[in-house]
């Protein structure tokens, strides 16, 4: 997961050229363990990038990870993973999140309860259909090491984790989720964790180098700063980590570094019938297939 780190950090940082990430150590507030956060602001392609790792360890559970388990809720565990948000300048290059990530409970016992999890999804501000097929086509390439049925189920279940359900409507075009997944074996299991993780850059530089260029003006960035408002109100309402991480005594800079650097709110907004923002909603949001398949 450190080498994944590396990785990811160099891929961005060869697409912003003039930019670098800057990295902080910590250590956990509660329990033990700490992490590897790295940041990268202010850039000509990256408004924010984050890109962090952690390795933590508490006496008891939070209730963001016990609450469909509550027979875990007395244990103690370990968790690590890397997780990352990134918010572009340009409005027509999407916002971007993976997250992968290991938990142990009840470690000091003779048979301790483990289980994987993570994913990644897409949020564009602006709908491209070949976007979009990319992305889902490279996930579905991800899920191959578990087999028939994986892509199917972890996308669906991707398309009803981030729906911002006060808003009735997805948060992007999605891609995969899985959590609490334990089966066949730790090795099968990891092979998938890491062909998730290995993925990501597949799925996301290419849209980057096709859309960073583009022109936009004051209203596309305005869009971007309206839409942005919706990626804040799921991860403080809805997410898991952002919960588990608030909860656990995690660094809560690390944990916020999700937060787009810029966000806007317009009261009672509805674009424009026929616009390229009205796309979006019309053609975009919402579950899809994408690739047209059955796996």
């Amino acid at each position: 997961m450190l080498g994944l780190q590396d990785r990811i950090c160099l891929d961005l940082e060869q697409q912003e050229g003039r930019k670098q990430f800057i990295e902080d150590a910590w250590e956990h507030s509660h329990g033990g363990g700490g992490g590897r956060s790295r940041v990268l602001s202010d850039g000509m392609v990256l408004e924010q990038a984050g890109v962090n790792f952690s390795h933590v360890k508490g006496e008891q559970l939070p209730s963001a990870a016990t609450a469909k388990r509550p027979e875990l809720t007395e244990l103690n565990f370990e968790a690590l993973g890397v997780s990352l948000v990134i918010h572009p300048l340009n409005p027509y290059v999407p916002t971007s999140h993976m997250n992968i990530r290991c938990f142990v409970a009840g470690t000091e016992r003779e048979q301790p309860v483990w289980w994987v999890g993570g994913g990644f999804d897409l949020t564009p501000y602006y709908g491209f259909r070949e976007d979009a097929v990319h992305w889902h086509k490279t996930a579905f390439d991800a899920c191959k090491v578990l087999g028939d049925g994986a892509y199917s189920r972890y996308k669906k279940w991707c398309d009803e984790y981030f729906y911002i359900r006060h808003r009735n409507e997805t948060r992007g075009v999605g891609g995969l989720f899985f959590d609490d997944l334990n089966a066949p074996d730790f090795e099968r299991c990891f092979d998938f964790v890491r062909s998730v993780g290995d993925h990501f850059s597949l799925a996301y530089l290419p849209i980057v180098e096709r859309r960073k260029a583009m022109e936009f003006g004051e209203r596309e960035r305005n869009w971007q700063l309206y839409r942005r408002g919706r990626y804040v109100e799921f991860n403080l309402v809805y997410d898991r980590g952002t919960l588990f991480g608030l909860q656990s005594g995690g660094r809560t800079e690390s944990i916020l570094m999700s937060l787009p650097p810029v966000v806007a709110w317009r009261y009672n907004y509805v674009p424009q019938p026929g616009s390229a923002e009205a796309d979006l909603y019309e053609n975009f949001l919402g579950a899809r297939d994408w690739l047209g398949v059955d796996d």
